[in-house]
């Protein structure tokens, strides 16, 4: 009988923010900084959707699964294996990780003052969040720690949809999560943890729910005139 204990990494002190905080002024404010949430199904297209509101309303693109994998792809990262498992097998990675690695690609994005997230007629700081947050518990500590949301984007699609371009995907993409049986399992997941973010936001009246079925022009021209009703307009000389 073997000796040997297997433990769980803990989440190194240098990624981590704290779990609560005694100070309840979030690190970016809500008056020059605009956050949106965009929330869907594996597969509802949001990567695609994000990229024509980046052209066209000024966001900077943050995508909470891109930048765990580049994050587990950083060399010296110790957190990398880790995250690389629970994306293998389509579990929710820790949200202090993913909050932290959000907050400071937002705090990067406004340091350079070239990106495009400064380019609003405002002058005002707007991020797209990526697939985030999957839980209640996430929107929560991001909006106390980070920045109260303006709103979330809500990319309604059927499964079957989903399921296949995410099939067409994975015959290129090379991830690990591109297969029939971590799909389905992502499925689950969105249904049992996401949406119950999406009914607590919709309570909220900040939620933006369009049918992303259709062309993509299609469902962009949906999701435009849901953000301008919420007051969100296109960069000037776009």
């Amino acid at each position: 009988m073997s000796n040997t204990t297997e433990t769980t990494p803990t989440v190194p002190p240098s990624l981590t923010p704290p779990l609560s905080s005694t100070n309840t002024t979030p690190r970016f404010s809500p008056a020059s900084t605009t956050v949106i949430f965009v929330l869907g199904g594996p597969g509802s297209g949001k990567g695609t959707q994000s990229a024509n509101l980046v052209r066209d309303y000024g966001f900077t693109h943050l995508s909470a699964g891109d930048l765990l994998r580049a994050e587990q792809q950083r060399e010296g990262s110790q957190y990398g294996e880790l995250i690389r498992n629970y994306i293998r097998e389509g579990n929710i990675v820790p949200m202090e990780i993913t909050v932290a690695l959000l907050a400071n690609a937002m705090q990067d994005t406004i340091d350079n003052k070239t990106a495009t997230a400064t380019a609003t007629a405002e002058g005002n700081a707007r991020f797209l969040i990526d697939g985030f947050p999957r839980k209640m518990d996430q929107a929560t500590f991001f909006e106390e720690t980070v920045c109260p949301s303006t709103a979330t984007l809500f990319l309604r699609c059927p499964e079957d949809v989903m399921l296949d371009r995410l099939l067409k995907r994975g015959e290129t993409s090379g991830r690990d999560d591109d297969n029939i049986e971590s799909i389905r399992k992502r499925f689950r997941v969105f249904e049992e943890t996401s949406m119950p973010v999406i009914h607590q936001f919709e309570k909220q009246e900040k939620v933006v729910s369009v049918e992303a079925v259709g062309t993509m022009e299609e469902v962009y021209g949906r999701i435009r005139a849901g953000l301008e009703a919420k007051g969100i307009t296109k960069v000037i000389g776009n």
